[in-house]
């Protein structure tokens, strides 16, 4: 079982990631985890923080001349803000504590936070609770993500919609052509018209004060049939996937295959019908299902959607109320970001790279590397025997 463990605060000096349960004598490539860190920085709408940090992940455990060892592997993300913050995220005694935040921001953490751990000082929810913390989520799907790709599964990620601004989804067969596009595109989309249309919704809200939240897709090409399981809940790789993206901070919705859409229309409309290929065995006329089936993988590629609200940190603050006197007062603000879809898309990315290595160890073992690979390649020699070979969604 892969098991992975967070820690760290957004202006504390270090985010963590343990990882325990990966194959050992993996092949570890740092620049690798280092580029999905990098992506996830990125994006229009981010705010100043982003260049004050250059993250890179520090393996302190775990990993020897570049190979993962049978023990939990640890990754430390470092904060160079800490410098500026470190009289007030020190962890040692202070002679006076700062100034408490007290007017919660509606929309996050801090109301219910404070509540619930019988807390006087917001500070101590959000530092938490912040998005930065996805920075140790992201060090460690790359480390899921470079398991999967060993056995022939890619994932890609894109951003559809930021506000108003939606464009069409590509077709996951031309996902890896697309793959330099999305890189270089400011938001994350492949539709260069749709891009620069959310770049101007984005230096709109900028100049109002405001923030902005979209939907982000990510499709998994080339993962074998059989990866999950129908015989219980907390088992069904789309139960697995659904948590996991509205583990994202900000996340309201989350969509598989035609999801919501499909659920207008009839059935005849909806579920992918079986054909027959002498190349490729069995087919789909469709994807309605987002390769997800009785909550195993199906051989077609993996479609799943986060819809991310906008980011409750306003420059235009709206309405609270002081915790302590009552009185209404505007929420707390603090430097954040107006738009952090592509990043989002990017954490959705590792995320669900996570559950996919969750679910091929699973199926394939995790005592070693080589174990996992013969594992699975057995597995689809088997399939093919039985007439499936999935060539039409092999990864480029």
């Amino acid at each position: 079982m892969l098991r992975i463990l967070t820690s760290g605060e957004s202006h504390g000096p270090a985010l963590c990631a343990i990882i325990d349960g990966l194959p050992a004598g993996m092949p570890v490539d740092l620049n690798g985890i280092n580029h999905l860190l990098a992506l996830r920085q990125r994006g229009h709408g981010r705010g100043k923080r982003q260049q004050i940090e250059h993250d890179a992940a520090e393996p302190i455990s775990g990993v020897r001349l570049g190979q993962s060892l049978p023990g939990p592997i640890t990754l430390l993300v470092r904060n160079r803000d800490y410098a500026a913050w470190q009289g007030r995220m020190q962890p040692e005694p202070a002679a006076e504590r700062p100034t408490p935040i007290t007017s919660p921001r509606p929309g996050h953490a801090d109301f219910a936070g404070v509540l619930k751990h019988d807390l006087s000082d917001i500070r101590d929810i959000l530092e938490r609770s912040s998005a930065r913390n996805t920075a140790s989520l992201v060090a460690a799907g790359a480390l899921c993500l470079q398991l999967i790709s060993a056995i022939g599964i890619r994932v890609h990620s894109y951003v559809r919609a930021i506000g108003p601004v939606e464009a069409d989804p590509p077709d996951a067969s031309e996902l890896a052509r697309l793959a330099a596009a999305i890189e270089e595109s400011p938001v994350r989309c492949p539709d260069t018209e749709r891009s620069r249309a959310m770049v101007v919704a984005i230096d709109r809200a900028t100049e109002e004060g405001d923030t902005l939240g979209g939907i982000f897709d990510v499709v998994a090409i080339g993962c074998p049939p059989g990866l999950g399981s129908c015989t219980q809940w907390d088992r069904r790789l789309d139960s697995r996937l659904a948590a996991a993206i509205m583990g994202i901070q900000a996340v309201k919705g989350v969509e598989i295959g035609a999801g919501f859409r499909g659920a207008g229309r009839p059935g005849s409309e909806v579920h992918d019908e079986f054909e027959i290929s002498d190349e490729h065995g069995f087919l789909r006329t469709g994807n309605n299902a987002g390769g997800i089936e009785g909550g195993m993988t199906n051989g077609e590629p993996i479609l799943v959607s986060g819809a991310m609200k906008p980011i409750p940190t306003l420059r235009k603050r709206l309405a609270s109320v002081n915790l302590f006197s009552r009185e209404v007062v505007p929420a707390h603000y603090e430097r954040s970001d107006v738009c952090a879809v592509p990043a989002a898309s990017v954490v959705g990315m590792a995320m669900v790279g996570i559950v996919l290595a969750d679910a091929a160890i699973e199926r394939f073992g995790a005592d070693s590397y080589g174990a996992f690979l013969r594992s699975a390649a057995a597995w689809r020699e088997a399939l093919a025997e039985r007439g499936y070979t999935g060539a039409r969604w092999s990864p480029a």
